[in-house]
C-alpha cells in the first residue's frame, strides 16, 4: 500500500518532456507550402521559354523540398550538443568550402561569380551551408566566453574576425548580399549574447570602409545602387527589374489579379521564380496574400526569438543562441528579399526562404529550420523540468500532510 499518494501521482512521469513548438512549425510549414504554389504559377513561363517542359522546376522544387525535409528530420533528431561539440570542426570546413569554389574544375563560374561547386550531379552553393555553421560557432563562442563577451572589449574581437574573413572570402566570389547577411546576423547575435553596444560598434567601424569599397568598387554594383534610387530614370536597362517588379506589385492591388494569371512572369519580371516571387505573389495574390507572407515569417521569427529568450532564461544558453541566430537569419534574408522586390533595397541576390526555387538554399534551409526546431524542443524539455520542480515540493507537502494526519484518524478511531 502506498505511504505518499501525492508523490505517486508525481512519480507517473519518468522525467521532463520536451515539445516542438507548434506555432513555429505551423509558420515553417505555411511557408514551404506558399512556395509549392508559387513556384507552380511563376516558373511555368520560365520552362516553356526555355523548352524544358511546363512542370520541369516545379518537378525540381519538389525535389528539393524533399531533400531539405529529410535534412530538417535528422537535425531535429540530433541533439545539439553534438553541434556545439564540433563547432570548430565544422567551422573548417565552412572555409574549405568558401575556398574551393577557386580551384578549377571544383568550382564554376556562373554569370561572372564563382559561387558554386561542381558534384557531377548536381551544383552546389557552400555559402547556404556556411550560414548554419557560422550560426553554431557564434553560439558556442557566446557559451564559452559569456562573462568576456559581456565585459570586454577583446572578448567581441574572435566571432568578429571569423565573421571578417568569412566576408572576405565571400566578396571575392562575388557575393555582397550573402557578405551583409553574414556580418549583420554575427553582430545581432553577439548583441543578443549581451556585449555592449559601444563594444559592438568599434569592433564592426573598420568593416564600414570595407563594406563600401566592396559596394562601390564594380561598375554593376554602382549601376544597381543608381537604379535602385531611381529606377524610372533607366526603365529599360538598369532600372528594368525594379520597374518590372513595382508594377507586378501595383498590379496585385488588394486581392491580386488571380493565381496563375500574372502577366509580367510571362517573360517580362527577370528571375520570376527566385529572386523575385515575391513581386510575383503580390501580383496574383494582392495585399492580402503579401501580408500573408509577412505575416508567416512574422510568426516563424517571433516564436524563434522567444523561445531563444526563454532557453537563456532557463540555462539552455546554446539552444537559445542557436534559436536566435537561426530566427535572425531568416528573418534578414526576408527582409532584404521583400525589400528588393518593394524597391526599398538595392538588388542583392538572395531568395526568399522556404518559398524561392533553389536546390541548396531550400535543402540548408529547411536544414536550418530543423535546427530551430530541436532547439524549441531542448528549451521546452527544460521549461517542462523547471515547472516540474517547483510543483515537486508542493506535492511533498501534501502528501506529508496526508501522512500526518493518518495517525490522528487511528487515535480517533
Amino acid at each position: 500500500m502506498p505511504i505518499f499518494d501525492a508523490t505517486s501521482q508525481a512519480k507517473r512521469r519518468s522525467g521532463p518532456r520536451g515539445s516542438f513548438d507548434l506555432w513555429l512549425l505551423v509558420a515553417l510549414v505555411g511557408l514551404a507550402s506558399v512556395g509549392v504554389v508559387m513556384v507552380t504559377s511563376s516558373s511555368i513561363a520560365v520552362a516553356d521559354s526555355q523548352h524544358l517542359g511546363a512542370f520541369y522546376f516545379l518537378k525540381k522544387h519538389l525535389l528539393f523540398l524533399g531533400l531539405g525535409l529529410f535534412a530538417a528530420g535528422l537535425a531535429m533528431r540530433t541533439e545539439l550538443k553534438l553541434l556545439e561539440k564540433y563547432a570548430f570542426p565544422l567551422l573548417a570546413l565552412a572555409f574549405l568550402m568558401l575556398l574551393a569554389v577557386f580551384v578549377p574544375h571544383l568550382g564554376m563560374r556562373i554569370n561572372g561569380a564563382r559561387r558554386w561547386l561542381n558534384l557531377l550531379v548536381t551544383t552546389f552553393q557552400p555559402v547556404e551551408a556556411v550560414k548554419l555553421i557560422l550560426v553554431v560557432y557564434v553560439a558556442s563562442y557566446l557559451v564559452r566566453h559569456r562573462e568576456n563577451v559581456e565585459t570586454k572589449f577583446l572578448g567581441l574581437f574572435k566571432p568578429v574576425l571569423v565573421a571578417g574573413m568569412i566576408v572576405l572570402l565571400l566578396l571575392a566570389q562575388p557575393d555582397f548580399g550573402s557578405a551583409t547577411l553574414v556580418i549583420a546576423v554575427t553582430i545581432a547575435m553577439v548583441w543578443l549574447g549581451g556585449a555592449r553596444p559601444i563594444f559592438l560598434f568599434l569592433m564592426g567601424l573598420p568593416l564600414m570602409p570595407l563594406l563600401y569599397v566592396a559596394a562601390t568598387g564594380e561598375s554593376y554594383r554602382m549601376k544597381r545602387l543608381t537604379s535602385f534610387m531611381d529606377p524610372w530614370k533607366d526603365p529599360f536597362n538598369d532600372g528594368f527589374q525594379l520597374t518590372q517588379s513595382l508594377m507586378a506589385i501595383g498590379r496585385g492591388e488588394w486581392t491580386g489579379v488571380g493565381l496563375g494569371s500574372s502577366v509580367l512572369k510571362l517573360s517580362y519580371l527577370p528571375e520570376a521564380h527566385t529572386d523575385f516571387i515575391f513581386a510575383v505573389i503580390g501580383e496574383e495574390l494582392g495585399l492580402a496574400g503579401v501580408l500573408l507572407v509577412i505575416g508567416l515569417f512574422g510568426l516563424a521569427v517571433g516564436r524563434g526569438l522567444y523561445l531563444g529568450l526563454k532557453g537563456v532564461e532557463v540555462g539552455q544558453r546554446f539552444a537559445g543562441y542557436v534559436a536566435f541566430g537561426v530566427s535572425l537569419m531568416l528573418a534578414m534574408q526576408a527582409f532584404v528579399s521583400v525589400g528588393v522586390n518593394l524597391g526599398a533595397l538595392p538588388t542583392k541576390g538572395l531568395t526568399l526562404p522556404l518559398i524561392s526555387y533553389g536546390g541548396s538554399s531550400m535543402v540548408l534551409t529547411c536544414a536550418m529550420a530543423g535546427v530551430l526546431l530541436r532547439a524549441t524542443w531542448e528549451i521546452n524539455r527544460a521549461l517542462d523540468a523547471r515547472q516540474m520542480a517547483t510543483r515537486m515540493p508542493a506535492a511533498v507537502a501534501v502528501a506529508d500532510a496526508n501522512v500526518a494526519a493518518k495517525p490522528r484518524e487511528a487515535v480517533a478511531a
